[in-house]
Protein backbone atom coordinates (compact mmCIF):
# COMPACT_ATOMS: atom_id res chain seq x y z
CA UNK A 1 0.00 0.00 0.00
CA UNK A 2 1.34 3.37 -0.70
CA UNK A 3 0.52 6.74 0.77
CA UNK A 4 1.90 10.37 0.71
CA UNK A 5 2.62 12.88 3.27
CA UNK A 6 2.89 16.48 1.95
CA UNK A 7 4.23 19.30 3.69
CA UNK A 8 2.91 22.27 2.48
CA UNK A 9 5.63 24.41 4.59
CA UNK A 10 9.26 25.81 4.12
CA UNK A 11 10.37 24.54 7.16
CA UNK A 12 11.28 20.60 7.13
CA UNK A 13 11.98 19.91 11.43
CA UNK A 14 9.35 22.46 13.52
CA UNK A 15 5.67 22.30 14.03
CA UNK A 16 4.06 21.45 10.86
CA UNK A 17 6.89 18.46 9.67
CA UNK A 18 6.95 17.08 12.93
CA UNK A 19 2.92 16.85 13.11
CA UNK A 20 3.26 15.50 9.81
CA UNK A 21 5.71 12.75 10.64
CA UNK A 22 3.67 11.56 13.66
CA UNK A 23 0.95 11.02 11.77
CA UNK A 24 2.84 9.24 9.08
CA UNK A 25 3.74 6.79 11.99
CA UNK A 26 0.26 6.32 13.20
CA UNK A 27 -0.23 5.43 9.34
CA UNK A 28 2.55 2.81 9.45
CA UNK A 29 1.29 0.98 12.79
CA UNK A 30 -1.71 0.71 12.27
CA UNK A 31 -1.25 -1.01 8.74
CA UNK A 32 1.30 -3.37 10.38
CA UNK A 33 -1.57 -4.02 13.19
CA UNK A 34 -3.21 -5.27 10.64
CA UNK A 35 -0.93 -7.51 8.94
CA UNK A 36 0.05 -5.52 5.86
CA UNK A 37 3.75 -5.78 4.77
CA UNK A 38 3.65 -3.66 1.77
CA UNK A 39 3.87 -0.39 3.08
CA UNK A 40 5.21 2.61 1.51
CA UNK A 41 4.81 6.32 2.47
CA UNK A 42 6.50 8.72 0.76
CA UNK A 43 7.25 11.91 2.59
CA UNK A 44 6.67 14.81 -0.49
CA UNK A 45 8.22 18.74 0.63
CA UNK A 46 6.48 21.08 -1.66
CA UNK A 47 9.19 23.92 -1.66
CA UNK A 48 11.30 21.50 -2.68
CA UNK A 49 9.92 21.11 -5.88
CA UNK A 50 9.73 23.23 -8.91
CA UNK A 51 5.94 24.11 -10.05
CA UNK A 52 2.81 26.24 -10.38
CA UNK A 53 -0.43 26.81 -10.32
CA UNK A 54 -3.11 25.82 -13.01
CA UNK A 55 -2.46 27.74 -16.26
CA UNK A 56 -5.86 27.04 -17.22
CA UNK A 57 -5.15 25.07 -20.38
CA UNK A 58 -8.30 23.29 -19.50
CA UNK A 59 -6.73 20.29 -21.34
CA UNK A 60 -7.87 18.16 -18.38
CA UNK A 61 -11.66 18.92 -19.75
CA UNK A 62 -10.74 18.31 -23.25
CA UNK A 63 -13.39 15.54 -24.63
CA UNK A 64 -10.81 12.86 -26.10
CA UNK A 65 -7.82 14.77 -25.91
CA UNK A 66 -4.49 13.04 -24.59
CA UNK A 67 -4.35 14.53 -20.95
CA UNK A 68 -8.53 14.33 -20.39
CA UNK A 69 -8.47 13.66 -16.57
CA UNK A 70 -4.53 14.86 -16.22
CA UNK A 71 -2.40 18.30 -15.69
CA UNK A 72 -0.35 18.03 -18.69
CA UNK A 73 2.17 21.15 -17.52
CA UNK A 74 5.31 19.74 -17.83
CA UNK A 75 6.91 20.50 -14.36
CA UNK A 76 7.73 18.80 -11.33
CA UNK A 77 4.23 17.76 -10.77
CA UNK A 78 3.81 16.17 -13.93
CA UNK A 79 4.72 12.40 -12.59
CA UNK A 80 3.54 13.10 -8.75
CA UNK A 81 0.33 13.82 -9.41
CA UNK A 82 -1.02 10.29 -11.16
CA UNK A 83 1.39 8.53 -8.70
CA UNK A 84 -0.69 10.42 -5.57
CA UNK A 85 -4.38 10.44 -7.13
CA UNK A 86 -4.09 6.59 -7.14
CA UNK A 87 -2.48 6.17 -4.01
CA UNK A 88 -4.31 4.71 -0.79
CA UNK A 89 -4.12 7.72 1.22
CA UNK A 90 -2.91 10.97 1.79
CA UNK A 91 -1.74 13.57 4.50
CA UNK A 92 -1.18 17.08 3.94
CA UNK A 93 0.37 20.03 6.32
CA UNK A 94 0.45 23.62 5.99
CA UNK A 95 1.42 26.39 8.39
CA UNK A 96 -0.82 28.89 7.96
CA UNK A 97 -0.43 32.80 6.78
CA UNK A 98 -2.66 36.14 6.99
CA UNK A 99 -5.26 33.20 6.68
CA UNK A 100 -4.61 30.85 3.94
CA UNK A 101 -2.22 27.61 3.30
CA UNK A 102 0.57 28.61 1.97
CA UNK A 103 1.09 29.50 -1.87
CA UNK A 104 2.94 26.39 -2.97
CA UNK A 105 0.49 23.80 -1.87
CA UNK A 106 -2.40 26.45 -2.80
CA UNK A 107 -1.06 26.05 -6.12
CA UNK A 108 -0.53 22.32 -5.61
CA UNK A 109 -4.35 21.55 -5.04
CA UNK A 110 -5.16 23.44 -8.24
CA UNK A 111 -3.55 21.20 -10.00
CA UNK A 112 -4.42 17.87 -7.58
CA UNK A 113 -8.24 19.50 -7.96
CA UNK A 114 -9.30 20.92 -11.13
CA UNK A 115 -8.27 18.14 -13.40
CA UNK A 116 -10.44 15.89 -11.29
CA UNK A 117 -12.95 18.35 -11.58
CA UNK A 118 -15.88 17.80 -13.84
CA UNK A 119 -18.29 20.57 -14.40
CA UNK A 120 -22.10 19.80 -13.47
CA UNK A 121 -20.75 15.74 -12.89
CA UNK A 122 -19.27 12.74 -11.14
CA UNK A 123 -15.66 13.35 -10.47
CA UNK A 124 -13.25 11.98 -12.43
CA UNK A 125 -10.86 11.32 -10.19
CA UNK A 126 -8.93 7.47 -10.48
CA UNK A 127 -9.55 6.94 -6.70
CA UNK A 128 -11.59 8.32 -3.58
CA UNK A 129 -9.02 7.42 -1.03
CA UNK A 130 -8.90 8.69 2.54
CA UNK A 131 -7.25 12.34 3.26
CA UNK A 132 -5.84 14.65 5.71
CA UNK A 133 -5.77 18.03 6.81
CA UNK A 134 -3.28 19.02 9.34
CA UNK A 135 -2.91 23.05 9.80
CA UNK A 136 -0.75 24.82 12.09
CA UNK A 137 -1.11 28.72 12.89
CA UNK A 138 0.44 31.35 15.95
CA UNK A 139 -3.14 32.29 17.05
CA UNK A 140 -5.08 30.96 19.84
CA UNK A 141 -8.09 29.11 18.62
CA UNK A 142 -10.49 32.01 19.82
CA UNK A 143 -8.66 34.50 17.69
CA UNK A 144 -8.74 32.28 14.62
CA UNK A 145 -12.68 31.60 15.09
CA UNK A 146 -12.91 35.33 15.34
CA UNK A 147 -10.74 36.44 12.33
CA UNK A 148 -11.79 33.02 9.80
CA UNK A 149 -14.52 31.31 11.08
CA UNK A 150 -14.77 28.24 8.87
CA UNK A 151 -12.28 29.39 6.48
CA UNK A 152 -11.12 26.06 5.09
CA UNK A 153 -14.52 24.92 4.77
CA UNK A 154 -14.27 25.84 1.03
CA UNK A 155 -11.11 23.60 0.53
CA UNK A 156 -12.35 20.69 2.25
CA UNK A 157 -15.50 20.46 0.67
CA UNK A 158 -14.25 21.01 -2.53
CA UNK A 159 -11.49 18.04 -1.57
CA UNK A 160 -14.43 15.97 -0.15
CA UNK A 161 -16.54 16.22 -3.50
CA UNK A 162 -13.36 14.99 -5.61
CA UNK A 163 -11.83 12.47 -3.55
CA UNK A 164 -13.60 12.22 0.48
CA UNK A 165 -14.50 14.14 3.25
CA UNK A 166 -11.06 15.07 4.87
CA UNK A 167 -10.36 14.50 8.33
CA UNK A 168 -9.18 17.78 9.66
CA UNK A 169 -6.73 19.12 12.50
CA UNK A 170 -5.82 22.70 13.13
CA UNK A 171 -3.19 23.15 15.84
CA UNK A 172 -3.67 26.61 17.25
CA UNK A 173 -0.51 29.33 19.16
CA UNK A 174 2.61 27.02 17.79
CA UNK A 175 6.08 27.99 19.07
CA UNK A 176 7.27 29.98 16.06
CA UNK A 177 10.83 30.72 17.17
CA UNK A 178 13.66 28.81 19.18
CA UNK A 179 14.61 32.07 20.64
CA UNK A 180 12.31 35.07 20.69
CA UNK A 181 14.73 37.53 21.73
CA UNK A 182 16.29 37.40 18.22
CA UNK A 183 13.06 38.91 16.30
CA UNK A 184 10.87 41.61 16.57
CA UNK A 185 7.83 40.82 18.06
CA UNK A 186 5.31 42.58 20.14
CA UNK A 187 2.28 40.23 19.56
CA UNK A 188 3.43 36.98 21.20
CA UNK A 189 4.54 35.98 25.11
CA UNK A 190 7.69 34.07 24.85
CA UNK A 191 7.04 32.88 28.04
CA UNK A 192 3.00 31.79 27.36
CA UNK A 193 4.26 30.06 23.62
CA UNK A 194 6.97 28.21 25.41
CA UNK A 195 4.43 27.26 28.27
CA UNK A 196 1.71 26.44 25.43
CA UNK A 197 4.41 24.40 23.62
CA UNK A 198 5.48 22.09 26.63
CA UNK A 199 1.88 21.49 27.84
CA UNK A 200 0.09 20.86 24.55
CA UNK A 201 2.16 20.24 21.77
CA UNK A 202 2.51 16.78 22.81
CA UNK A 203 -1.43 16.80 22.53
CA UNK A 204 -1.28 18.03 18.76
CA UNK A 205 1.12 14.90 18.05
CA UNK A 206 -0.82 12.21 19.66
CA UNK A 207 -4.31 13.70 17.67
CA UNK A 208 -2.01 13.94 14.38
CA UNK A 209 -0.88 10.43 14.71
CA UNK A 210 -4.71 9.49 15.28
CA UNK A 211 -5.30 11.07 12.46
CA UNK A 212 -2.48 8.91 10.44
CA UNK A 213 -4.39 5.88 12.41
CA UNK A 214 -7.44 6.87 11.24
CA UNK A 215 -6.58 7.44 7.59
CA UNK A 216 -4.96 3.64 7.53
CA UNK A 217 -8.25 2.14 9.01
CA UNK A 218 -10.27 4.26 6.25
CA UNK A 219 -8.04 2.54 3.57
CA UNK A 220 -8.29 -0.68 4.70
CA UNK A 221 -12.41 -0.88 4.17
Amino acid sequence: MEFYIVNGGPRKKYNTAQLLEKASGGIFDELKKNNVEDINIRHIHLYDLDFKGCKSCFHCKRIGGKYYAQCPIKDDLRELLPEIKNSDGIIFGSPIYFGEITGELRSFFERFLFSALVYGGQSNAPKRMPIGMIYTMNVTEEIFKQLYGEKFDILENAIGNLYSKPHSLKVYDTFQFSDYSKYENYAFDPELKAKRKEEHFPIDLEDAYNMGVKIAQDSLK
